[in-house]
Parts: C-alpha cells; sequence; structure tokens
C-alpha cells in the first residue's frame, strides 16, 4: 500500500472523529489564525491539505475567498455538507497542485506535512501558487531536534497511524522554507497533552497494531506545533 492509498484508507475510516474533533478545536483554531495572519478581508486563500476543512473555515470569515484542496472523498464529503459559501472543496495531491503560478494571496497547510512522503515538494507548491509578496502559513507537528528522539517519536506515530510518514524538526522546516526563498515573519510554538488511549482512538488504531503503539508511546505525551507565518519573496 503506498502512501496515498493508506492516507485515503486511514482518513476514510476516520472521517466522522476527525470532522467531530475539528468541530471542538474550531473556535480555538479561528482565534489562533486571527491572531497571527495579518488580513485585509478580500484575499483569495489556500488550504491544502484541508481535511474536513479545519483551516479553511478557521479563514472563510477573514477572507474574501478559500480554495480547500483534499485527497480523501469522505473527507471533502463532510466538510462541503457545512462549508460556508465562500469555501470551496477540491479533490486534489498538494504535491501537485493544478493551479497556475501566483493563484492565492495566501496559502496554508494545517497538520499534513507529516502525512506526505515528500514534503518538500507541497512547500515547493505552496510557493509556486502564492503571488509574489503573499503569505504562506504552515501549521505542523513537530519533531525533537535531538535525533534520537526523533526517531522515537516517528517510529510510536508510525504504529499509531500508517499514513504518518514523519515530523519534521523545527531546523528541517526552517530548511525547506529557506530553500523556496521564504522570508519568516513569525514562528510560535504550542504543546498539546494527548491522553493515549482517546488519540489511539482518533486513528483507528486496533488489534496488533493498538498493542504495538502502545509499547512504543512516549510517557505522558505532548506533542509540540509550530506555526509559522511566511512571506513570499
Amino acid at each position: 500500500m503506498n502512501t496515498h492509498d493508506a492516507t485515503r484508507a486511514r482518513f476514510a475510516a476516520t472521517a466522522d472523529r476527525i470532522a467531530a474533533l475539528q468541530e471542538r478545536r474550531a473556535g480555538e483554531l479561528a482565534a489562533q489564525v486571527r491572531d497571527l495572519v495579518p488580513l485585509r478581508g478580500e484575499e483569495r486563500a489556500l488550504d491544502a491539505g484541508a481535511g474536513t476543512g479545519a483551516l479553511a473555515f478557521a479563514l472563510a470569515p477573514l477572507v474574501g475567498e478559500v480554495v480547500a484542496v483534499e485527497l480523501v472523498p469522505e473527507l471533502i464529503e463532510r466538510g462541503r455538507a457545512v462549508a460556508p459559501s465562500n469555501v470551496t472543496f477540491v479533490e486534489g495531491d498538494i504535491a501537485k497542485l493544478d493551479f497556475p503560478l501566483g493563484s492565492f494571496d495566501l496559502a496554508g497547510t494545517l497538520r499534513t506535512l507529516h502525512h506526505v512522503p515528500r514534503p518538500e515538494l507541497v512547500v515547493a507548491e505552496l510557493t509556486r501558487v502564492t503571488r509574489l509578496g503573499g503569505t504562506v502559513l504552515v501549521v505542523d507537528q513537530i519533531a525533537p531536534n535531538d535525533p534520537i528522539a526523533a526517531l522515537e517519536l516517528n517510529r510510536f506515530e508510525r504504529a499509531r497511524d500508517p499514513s504518518h510518514t514523519r515530523a519534521l524538526a523545527d531546523v528541517d522546516l526552517r530548511q525547506l522554507f529557506e530553500a523556496n526563498n521564504l522570508v519568516l515573519v513569525r514562528a510560535m510554538f504550542s504543546r498539546e497533552s494527548r491522553e493515549l488511549e482517546p488519540y489511539l482512538d482518533l486513528a483507528g488504531c486496533e488489534g496488533e497494531a493498538r498493542e504495538q503503539a502502545r509499547a512504543l508511546a512516549p510517557p505522558d505525551y505532548e506533542a509540540e506545533l509550530g506555526w509559522y507565518l511566511l512571506r513570499r519573496g
């Protein structure tokens, strides 16, 4: 099973859980986006790897239009059912976006890079479809800088969720941004406490895979998220 197939299978099976989690987090995410991203109100925005629309819905009241690109039809279906009128869902691969150069004022991706085999292609595509002087927003779980700790974290996450590829460290993400001539405007970091059993449930992790993930789980697991606001130079 390739990564796309694993991603489709995992998120198709857990689409209802993902949608419910998005709804619980919606207010907090909307406040974080509003505080972090300076917007005028008429921008055209992209949510790449939209899932059921978390980032798209947070952006919708703040911009003119949002295009939400997602690989998994079941997630698109749930997002479309509750989408505001200025949010459009499109099925597609965020490593090969079907938009011309400079199509958006803002291109963002939320919690997706650790699900793609080549995150450098996603960052390059986000950069390509953003106009000069426009904004790129990347939010994802980050790995520790210690390579052994990062290896252990990624081993657990892959056991829990076969669509997980690799959480990158902050230094790796910054190198990707620099390689694409993205200027870092602001970075902030937050931590999320993750209770093990509900976290395994969220990924639909059962049977032998669940036992393996339990054995590999870090004690008192807290995930670190990096929020990166960037300008296309």
